[in-house]
């Protein structure tokens, strides 16, 4: 009998691609939990779905039942947690602790929680590890650690597997271009170069990030889903890709891609850097998932390909 496996947020950026992933296992039952929608999804018809009132721990538990594993992939992305921060504790925080009770409740085995590294500060630099102090400054960011608690106390107390992991900067084309994340860097870049042939920052470009592609991010959610108990240790893991990028190198890395890609090269448009300012470094260490047997086999250039055919696609003003 498949393992059924309940997905929050499978209907996001993130969880689209990751309930794709899973829906190529052929020993698991994939269930989207949903807030509206209740038919399977035209990109994913074998998903079965399960409507969710966050309020209420009857519909919790009723989504819980029969189910072995929860992957919590929902939550408020950063830009409506800074409009609303009270919201954005009480979306991504309150409602994963009334999701942890119903878990528990429901016997499931394992929770896993897909947090963010932005609980360790913004911006990100230097050398970090689990080890490294959060020390969260946006509510994105502060909401995902309150989140991320419920679930390590809960399997600090063996109430089930729980796992968090802070992921860095995911990317790669989503399941559907009516996904709400065209505002995540590399997807506004892709899409600005088809709509406007120009990719243009809001910054110099200077400061690094850590990208990790949807094909490896649901790679290590499956991972830690079949994961050993003996293997899970604290339950806390980064998830990064360990391919840092100066903003303004990924930007020609996608001004490259269009030209083969789309057949054109689009400018750059950026500010000059200010006084003094200098590029920061980033070392987002990934050795703990990578010592229970995780690796990255992810292509960059392919996402970045994919993403821009798909923007080429839905938002090309010739289609």
């Amino acid at each position: 009998m498949n393992r059924r496996v309940l997905i929050t947020g499978g209907f996001g950026y993130i969880g689209g691609r990751v309930a794709q992933y899973f829906a190529g296992r052929n020993d698991l039952e994939i269930v989207l939990g949903t807030r509206g929608q209740t038919s399977a999804p035209t990109w994913l018809p074998s998903a079965r779905t399960a409507l969710i009132d966050w309020e209420s721990r009857t519909s919790l538990l009723s989504a819980c039942t029969g189910v072995e594993a929860v992957l919590h992939l929902a939550a408020m992305n950063e830009n409506d947690c800074a409009a609303d921060p009270v919201a954005a504790l009480t979306v991504n925080g309150v409602a994963t602790a009334r999701l942890v009770e119903a878990a528990a409740a429901a016997d499931v085995r394992r929770v896993i929680y897909l947090s963010t590294a932005h609980v360790y500060g913004t911006p990100l630099a230097g050398r970090i590890t689990e080890a490294t102090l959060p020390r969260p400054t946006h509510p994105y960011a502060t909401s995902h650690r309150a989140a991320e608690d419920c679930v390590l106390a809960a399997h600090d107390t063996r109430r089930f597997v729980g796992l968090a992991l802070r992921l860095s900067n995911g990317f790669g084309a989503p399941a559907y271009p009516a996904v709400n994340r065209w505002t995540l860097i590399v997807n506004d870049l892709c899409r600005q170069a088809v709509e406007n042939h120009r990719l243009v920052l809001r910054s110099a470009g200077l400061q690094a990030r850590d990208f990790i592609t949807l094909h490896d991010t649901a790679r290590a959610l499956s991972h830690c889903l079949d994961l050993p108990p003996t293997s899970v240790g604290d339950g806390l893991f980064n998830v990064g890709g360990e391919s840092p990028l100066r903003v303004i190198d990924l930007g020609r890395e996608i001004a490259q891609r269009c030209e083969a890609v789309l057949g054109f090269t689009p400018d750059i448009v950026r500010p000059e850097p200010l006084p003094g300012e200098a590029t920061t470094m980033l070392d987002y260490r990934i050795d703990k998932i990578k010592a229970t047997g995780f690796t990255l086999t992810g292509d960059r250039l392919a996402e970045i390909d994919a993403t821009l055919r798909l923007c080429r696609k839905a938002f090309s003003p010739t289609q």
